[in-house]
């Protein structure tokens, strides 16, 4: 008689006590992989407040906030093939934006070269930092070139994803402002940003290789 505890181990999955929720986003994962476009709204609608404030913590900036989760979505919904249902859908989704948060802080941050050896006074201890002056002539090549990709491709975008983003990201105006200038519904603009992030995401992951 086979061993019932032994055989009951190697037959547990880490979700096999998943909630019904966490069941329903699996389903919706299903279908997004399908290419069924309710689906990604309905995991959009369940997610998209829970993100905003988790990455509100790491973030004191609503509006930056409110990109910062568009994003995190585009780079999940890229990504559903890498997804494993061995774990929750929510907790996959977080890590992201929790990645994606940190990596906007990390660029965001001035270049700097930290002493690591304080230097001793009277005093006290006194830590320095100093401005980072070794771009050389081919970061600046490199970022030119980086520069023209993206323009590029939003050149290349629809014009009504086209004229979104250069409003947000060129002439750095706030949802609402957008929303004025088009004469469009805030709801409406934010679903062609997101969807121009996307496309952009897609169109210049292909050409990763040349940043």
């Amino acid at each position: 008689m086979p061993d019932q505890s032994t055989e009951k181990s190697e037959n547990y999955s880490p979700r096999e006590n998943a909630s019904e929720s966490s069941l329903e986003d699996d389903s919706l994962v299903k279908k997004a992989k399908g290419g069924d476009e309710q689906a990604y709204s309905q995991l959009v609608e369940k997610y998209e407040r829970a993100l905003f404030y988790h990455i509100l913590k790491m973030v004191n900036d609503r509006e930056q906030v409110e990109d910062l989760v568009q994003e995190t979505f585009v780079k999940a919904f890229d990504n559903l093939d890498t997804y494993s249902t061995n774990y929750a859908f929510s907790t996959w989704l977080y890590r992201i934006a929790t990645n994606h948060t940190i990596d906007y802080l990390r660029k965001k941050k001035l270049n700097t070269l930290s002493i690591d050896s304080p230097v001793k006074t009277k005093e006290g201890e006194m830590e320095m930092q100093l401005p980072d002056e070794s771009a050389s002539t081919d970061r600046k090549i490199i970022q030119k070139q980086r520069q023209k990709i993206v323009q590029q491709a939003i050149q290349d975008l629809p014009e009504k994803y086209r004229k979104v983003i250069e409003l947000r990201h060129m002439e750095e105006k706030s949802y609402k402002e957008i929303s004025e200038v088009l004469d469009s519904p805030l709801g409406t603009v934010k679903a062609h940003i997101f969807r121009a992030r996307e496309l952009l995401y897609k169109e210049l992951k292909d050409k990763k290789g040349r940043f």
